[in-house]
């Protein structure tokens, strides 16, 4: 099968599992019928799986084009044409299968499996079902699709491809696929509207509408850095609730640069937990800490001990507002961090950091609101991160104070203003 060089790079990956976030039209298709062609005449007597999001969206997209190439080449001994299955020569077997019934696909020992339109696919068809098909093998994978918004399974996929040693992640517009002509997609531009001509031609992911940091840029704050600093002092983001307990550890190697290298999440801890895990993770460390206002008061033990006390009589460095800064000023003053109005970036954030990613790019506000949706999880993360922001970056209006206020009156001799 002949390839452009973008399907090309995707072919020659050695990587066992790979992502191919792709364009309409790209020609994924093609790639995954090639690969998949190619592991079974490679490994004899394996079996090789296509995985559509449907039986029949299989049936109706795939089949076709599969058995006839197979066919075409020679190598097929026998097509059971009801169950979707070509039986080659070498007594290797392709089958199509359909994710709408995944209790239908475990059990399988596959070599290789291409799952097509993955972002249309349950998850757990995949980490439940399929995953565990490649484990006595030790076989391989390779995904097809579109994008979908952030937080999505493709879009989490995608990202483990790119940070996860044994992945490969690609990501190629309808354009690189070289099959469509340049003047078909700008006609398609005109006809669509942004958002969807981003997601369907360029293959973008699009950022959640009312982002609530919707300066987050994965590509530009998140970098590896757990490794790169001095803790001798870490700084604590703290935010206290029982459901969880959320901590955003982070070092300042300069006075204007966060960068976020751990977290604590923990469920149904006390504020003694906290400090415990610090302490076990950083025992010879300073640690300052930037905790809910509300600690001053909050009792977190039957000794009627609040959380400031705990955290004080531990030894920590506490700063903190008198009172709760505005959600509004926390917001800003983080997505100051992310990027400037100069686009500067001076807050980042480790891969491992998995939560506090989750925060900056998942938590949305309510629909027709200015308020966070709590109900989504995401806060947790963020009002940990956003009270060491705003403490450390306050963003408000300094106003120069008059040496001699001017008072407005009438009358006099002036008649004027005295």
């Amino acid at each position: 099968m002949p390839l452009s060089s973008s399907q090309k790079k995707i072919a020659d990956s050695n990587a066992r599992f790979r992502v191919a976030i792709t364009g309409r039209r790209f020609g994924k298709t093609t790639v995954a019928i090639r690969e998949l062609a190619k592991a079974a005449a490679q490994n004899a007597g394996s079996k090789c799986w296509i995985v559509a999001p449907s039986y029949r969206q299989g049936k109706e997209i795939i089949w076709s084009q599969l058995s006839a190439k197979l066919k075409d080449l020679n190598w097929v001994e026998k097509k059971n044409e009801a169950e979707l299955k070509l039986y080659l020569r070498n007594g290797s077997e392709i089958a199509i299968k359909g994710a709408d019934s995944p209790d239908s696909l475990r059990g399988s020992k596959l070599g290789f499996l291409v799952m097509d339109e993955f972002q249309d696919i349950d998850p757990k068809a995949w980490y439940e079902v399929l995953r565990p098909t490649l484990s006595d093998s030790g076989g391989k994978a390779l995904f097809t699709g579109t994008p979908r918004g952030l937080g999505s399974f493709s879009y989490d996929l995608f990202n483990t491809a790119k940070d996860t040693d044994g992945w490969e992640a690609f990501q190629f517009t309808t354009l690189d696929g070289g099959w469509i002509p340049e003047e078909e997609i700008e006609q398609a531009r005109r006809d669509m509207d942004e958002k969807t001509f981003q997601q369907e031609y360029e293959a973008t992911f699009t950022t959640y509408s009312g982002a609530v940091f919707y300066n987050f840029d994965r590509d530009n704050n998140v970098k590896l850095c757990a490794n790169d600093f001095d803790t001798s002092h870490i700084f604590v983001g703290q935010d206290f609730n029982v459901d969880n307990m959320a901590s955003a550890v982070f070092v300042m190697p300069n006075a204007n640069e966060m960068y976020f290298i751990d977290e604590i999440k923990m469920r149904g801890s006390s504020t003694d937990d906290v400090v415990k895990e610090l302490k076990n993770r950083y025992p010879n460390s300073k640690i300052t800490m930037f905790p809910d206002p509300a600690c001053k008061a909050r009792k977190t033990s039957a000794g009627g001990r609040t959380d400031l006390s705990i955290l004080q009589n531990a030894g920590f460095e506490v700063k903190m507002r008198n009172s709760h800064p505005a959600i509004r000023d926390r917001i800003n003053a983080t997505n100051a961090k992310l990027k400037s109005a100069q686009g500067t970036r001076t807050l980042f954030v480790d891969p491992k950091c998995k939560e506090i990613i989750k925060s900056l790019e998942r938590l949305v506000y309510k629909e027709g609101t200015s308020i966070p949706d709590k109900d989504s999880g995401f806060d947790h993360m963020a009002d940990a991160l956003g009270y060491a922001v705003e403490y450390l970056f306050p963003i408000k209006k300094e106003y120069a104070a008059s040496a001699d206020p001017q008072r407005w009156a009438f009358g006099g001799t002036s008649g004027g203003i005295r």
